[in-house]
This record gives C-alpha cells, structure tokens and sequence, in this order.
C-alpha cells in the first residue's frame, strides 16, 4: 500500500506531527530506530533477533521505508553469505531526543499501570 507524502507542510497546525508520525509510525519502526540508537550499526540478523515477534518480510520493508526516507543507511558487503548492516543517519540521529522520549513515557505508563493493578 502506498504511503500518503504530504506535499506541503502548511496544511494546519498539526500538519507537521502527523508527517514527522508518518516517518516512524506503525508497530517496527520506532523499535528499529530505537535499537540503532542503542546499538549503533546492526545487521539483518541482528535486528531479527532483538524483534523476535516481526517478520522477515515486515523487517525488510520496515528498513526498506526508514532507508528511503533518510533515516536509515543499507551498506551491503561483497561477500558470500552477503553482510548487510543498517545504521542511522545524520538525519535519524535527529529522531533520538523523540524515541527517547517515547521510551521514558512508555516506562512511565507500565509503571503507572503495574502499580494500579497491584492497588485493585
């Protein structure tokens, strides 16, 4: 399915929060980045293993979508078995203050509901 690109983004006030969503929006891809930053460079195999729960094909498109917007870089080694290793770019470096901020919300929010159910 085709992604929507917004070709301006002068639509309305939320206009930029929804295209900046749209670059690490979905289940995988907010947890790619997340592991590059974490880790710095992976390989496929790698990235599988600490996503245990994604699929080959929903990994390679994920990494696919985050290459083609800029936040992502593919450096394939000429060798067999081939070697592929996927590291942020500058531009994805930008995203880490946001990733980093969903991870402390994230943390905030189980904690909230852990202590809530064990309140009940």
């Amino acid at each position: 399915m085709p992604r929507i690109r917004h070709t301006t983004l002068a639509c309305s006030p939320g206009c930029t929060v929804e295209a900046t969503l749209e670059l690490f929006g979905g289940k995988w891809k907010a947890l790619i980045l997340y592991h590059l930053f974490e880790d710095g460079v992976l390989r496929f195999g790698e990235l599988r293993r600490r996503l245990p729960n994604v699929t080959q094909r929903m990994l390679t498109n994920q990494l696919r979508e985050l290459e083609a917007d800029g936040l992502v870089s593919r450096t394939v080694f000429p060798e067999v078995p081939p070697h592929v290793e996927y590291a942020l770019t500058e531009l994805g470096k930008t995203l880490k203050p946001v990733i980093q901020a969903l991870k402390t919300w994230g943390d905030r929010y189980a904690h909230s509901v852990q202590r809530n159910k064990a309140a009940d």
